[in-house]
């Protein structure tokens, strides 16, 4: 008996731990915003293709390291932030530009 009143009390104990309290109006509010990715490629700039054919690409110059990347293409997994890709579908139009 004695054993079951102490487990119970140990549950009880690591149930209020495990509790935070609420504001004054029981409300928790919402949570903060995540901040914006930072763009580090320079992606922003590029957002406008998007919807372009893939051949707009062609006369263009990019930094060194930009990826232009189809939807059958092979790409390292490795990150860089500071790696501009540009994706387009199957459709050859670009989907997708984005620093990783």
């Amino acid at each position: 008996m004695r054993l079951a009143s102490l487990t119970l009390a140990a549950v009880a104990v690591i149930g209020l731990a495990a509790c935070e309290p609420l504001p004054p109006n029981g409300n928790p509010g919402p949570l903060p915003p995540e901040p914006a990715p930072k763009d580090e490629c320079g992606a922003a700039g590029y957002k406008g293709l998007i919807g372009q054919p893939r051949e707009v690409l062609k006369p263009m110059k990019f930094p060194i390291g930009t990826r232009v990347i189809g939807p059958e293409d092979a790409v390292t997994a490795d990150y860089r932030v500071d790696r501009l890709n540009i994706e387009y579908g199957q459709s050859g139009l670009i989907e997708k530009v984005s620093c990783y």
